[in-house]
């Protein structure tokens, strides 16, 4: 058997950079580079075998561990998980660092391949600087904090285990049921010391999206609960993009005249004027999609995985005659809700479904209701997101003139805090693939490192990251990376002075205004610090100005379109005002005793809800 004598990390960069992919007919490299902070724990051994390889696959250098994690995580979520990129760091702070980004792809069963270093297999050296010992198990390294947030996690401490590793690295991170996260530790000495691969193990190997048929007995009890439905509702998840199948939801929806509600992960399935599209579900959903819900006698439930906010914490279904049906490719999604599981791609099961119904479509009553709701809803997004001519706009009035200047190819990114709940109601996607919210996690500090990825994969499309002070301050650090890459990024900062989404929660379960605004903290100064965010994000390299008001925003916001490189516009908001309509209960317990009188009329209203949640 020919062989090559290779140390671990030249055989890791080897090996990803023969991983193919096809996508429609072309074949492309599954990695689309890695991104490296270097120390003493990956400098000498990834190090090397990524420099030697530099024009093959590409290295990109970031300011902080988990802000190129969230970047690798959106490029592969853009890229509809098609492809992705790797990451390494050192050992110790540097790799624990990525543990919440790998949680965030968890949560979203979004690939990326992270190369954290880890201290010596030898022990030789041990307590090696950054080293984190635990007294009774010598096997531990910080390393092992990945593991309940790894999909796939292993410690290479020979080079022949490196073989099988990779192999079922790549095998997780291509799959479409157990795709997410795979962590391999790469101990310092062992990535520098040399085996005789194979040459084999080297060649280049095209990887194709494994795409499951439905069960035969499945299908055939998903097509009889469609077929005695009088009220059925489509619920659309982020497998409706992972599986390409927005043009079969589409065209399916409008040949049955079946409404459908797109969850956080699934909305932009649908364009936002098409027939069908009642907008949002859920605890940030639109009127007409909560009032559908909350008649329907079936919910065929596409590639979601129904978390809290889509279920209104299991409140949302209120018909007792409710079914639900799961068209998912993973069995552990299909099922919930006790639902009639269709284990099976999106597309493929979209496509059995529609061979199978014949001439059947929802009663025309049931459709004219919804268009009905919905148009009521339109009126709603048209009135809340028009400029007021406020001094203090709200994040509804800004949203609504950054979708008029994103039009139909612009892509809006964001993540927590308020935001994602006005965009889930009120954005409006012209095109699948606008809409770009990390919301499973819910990780403040995603919108800037996340809009950098998203920008890599696709360069084409103006990207707008809206991002609120709260998030700004946790993490922008990659914003400098933006401009020293040329991946030009639109900013708008909405500086409400806290982290307004939570007081408006504190407010709402009876509570006080607390350590959430920061007039409402402990501070022992004077005034509150005045933070320039215009200046800083100017320091980092971006074109920068602040705007007061809706109609300054929609000006600058044109000279931002035309600008060359990353531009940044900051905006002062009003944080105590969200978007009233739309939105369901969200299981938030709260106190049942407590001195104050507002705490204690909440716990009865949520009493009362919890009394609905479906068992």
């Amino acid at each position: 058997m020919d062989s090559v004598r290779l140390t671990v990390a030249q055989a890791v960069v080897r090996y990803l950079s023969a991983q193919y992919v096809e996508i429609d007919g072309r074949e492309l490299p599954l990695f689309a580079g890695v991104w490296a902070i270097f120390g003493h724990g990956n400098v000498a051994g990834i190090g090397e075998a990524l420099h030697a390889a530099r024009d093959v696959l590409p290295t990109y250098r970031a300011h902080n561990e988990q802000g190129m994690t969230h970047a690798a995580i959106a490029y592969a979520k853009a890229q509809a998980r098609r492809r992705m990129m790797a990451c390494t760091t050192s050992i110790g702070p540097g790799a624990v660092n990525m543990v919440t980004a790998a949680a965030l792809a968890h949560v979203n069963r979004l690939p990326v391949l992270l190369l954290p270093g880890d201290v010596f297999a030898t022990r030789a050296p041990d307590p090696v600087l950054q080293q984190v010992e635990r007294f009774e198990d010598a096997t531990v390294s910080a390393n092992d904090c990945f593991r309940p947030v790894s999909r796939f996690w292993d410690r290479i401490t020979r080079p022949e285990q490196l073989m099988p590793s990779l192999r079922r690295a790549i095998q997780v991170l291509t799959d479409p049921v157990d795709c997410g996260p795979v962590t391999l530790c790469l101990p310092q000495d062992v990535q520098a010391e040399a085996y005789d691969f194979p040459v084999s193990f080297f060649e280049r190997t095209v990887r194709r999206t494994r795409r499951p048929e439905p069960d035969r007995d499945e299908l055939a009890a998903v097509m009889e609960a469609l077929r005695t439905a009088q009220k059925p509702l489509i619920v659309a998840g982020g497998g409706v993009f992972y599986s390409g199948a927005c043009d079969a939801l589409a065209d399916f929806a409008k040949r049955r005249g079946i409404p459908v509600a797109e969850t956080q992960a699934g909305k932009g399935a649908l364009v936002w004027d098409h027939p069908c599209n009642v907008g949002a579900i859920g605890v940030t959903g639109s009127s007409a999609a909560n009032e559908l819900a909350a008649e329907a006698d079936l919910v065929l439930a596409v590639g979601t995985r129904l978390a809290d906010f889509t279920t209104a914490s299991w409140t949302i279904f209120a018909n007792c005659g409710t079914r639900l049906a799961g068209l998912n490719v993973a069995a552990f999604d299909a099922v919930k809700g006790d639902a009639l599981p269709l284990v099976a791609d999106a597309a493929r099961g979209l496509a059995a479904l529609d061979a199978g119904l014949g001439d059947w479509a929802a009663p025309l009553s049931w459709q004219a209701w919804a268009q009905e709701r919905t148009a009521v809803w339109t009126r709603v997004v048209e009135r809340v997101t028009a400029d007021a001519g406020l001094d203090l706009p709200t994040d509804a009035q800004v949203l609504g003139a950054v979708n008029r200047a994103a039009g139909t190819d612009g892509i809006v990114v964001c993540a927590a805090g308020g935001l994602p709940g006005e965009l889930h109601k009120l954005w409006r996607s012209g095109r699948p693939g606008g809409y770009h919210l990390e919301y499973g996690f819910s990780c403040m500090g995603y919108e800037i490192a996340g809009g950098l990825g998203v920008k890599m994969a696709c360069p084409d499309r103006e990207t707008f990251i809206m991002v609120g002070d709260g998030s700004y301050m946790m993490l922008n650090s990659e914003l400098a990376v933006s401009v020293m890459m040329k991946r030009k990024l639109v900013v708008v900062l909405l500086d409400n002075r806290g982290y307004g989404c939570i007081n408006r929660l504190q407010n709402a379960c009876g509570g006080a205004s607390f350590n959430n605004l920061l007039r409402d903290t402990r501070y022992e100064t004077e005034t509150l610090p005045d933070i320039d965010f215009a200046g800083h994000l100017r320091s980092l390299g971006a074109v920068t100005e602040k705007v007061k008001g809706v109609a300054e925003l929609e000006q600058a916001l044109e000279r931002a379109k035309e600008s060359p490189v990353t531009y940044a516009i900051v905006i002062d908001t009003d944080p105590l005002p969200s978007t009233r309509e739309g939105g369901a209960w969200w299981d938030v317990p709260v106190p049942e005793v407590s001195t104050r009188p507002e705490v204690a009329a909440a716990r009865e209203s949520y009493d009362a809800h919890k009394a609905r949640q479906r068992r």
